[in-house]
């Protein structure tokens, strides 16, 4: 994104270019990263065919993306996804070098383990964040 150090709610509105994101710090003697990125994808399921969209959370900023930090791990992520594309369904799925890492305010962490909603829970009401409104979202 464009915006330095910004906050969730700033990550929110859709305007700062941002992807909301999890750093993954792995031991490669026990798990590969093709085994991670396998991973990920099977626990996104069909959200890797939607644009914008992980369950019912919908704006820019939860677009699905990977994030390499060298061409070993740039190649296995397109390869991979490769793997997953389908006749009928395009992959939405970006795929970037890794740059600034931002890691998001105490009250987002863990934020499923602290009661936030989910989407992969069941929930039916979506948190819908892009344009210029604010989200909406309980701590």
């Amino acid at each position: 994104g464009e915006k330095v150090n910004p906050s969730y709610e700033e990550v929110c509105t859709g305007t700062t270019g941002h992807t909301e994101a999890i750093q993954v710090v792995y031991d490669p003697n026990v798990a590969s990263y093709r085994s991670l990125l396998h991973l990920a994808f099977n626990r996104l399921g069909d959200d890797i065919y939607k644009q914008n969209q992980v369950g019912n959370d919908r704006g820019t900023q939860y677009r699905s993306g990977i994030y390499y930090h060298d061409e070993e791990q740039r190649q296995i992520a397109e390869d991979l996804l490769e793997s997953y594309a389908v006749a009928d369904r395009e992959v939405f799925t970006e795929v970037k070098e890794a740059k600034i890492f931002y890691t998001a305010e105490e009250y987002h962490q863990q934020y499923l383990l602290k009661g936030g909603q989910s989407a992969k829970k069941g929930e039916s009401e979506s948190i819908r964040c892009y344009g210029k409104d604010k989200c909406s979202f309980t701590i």
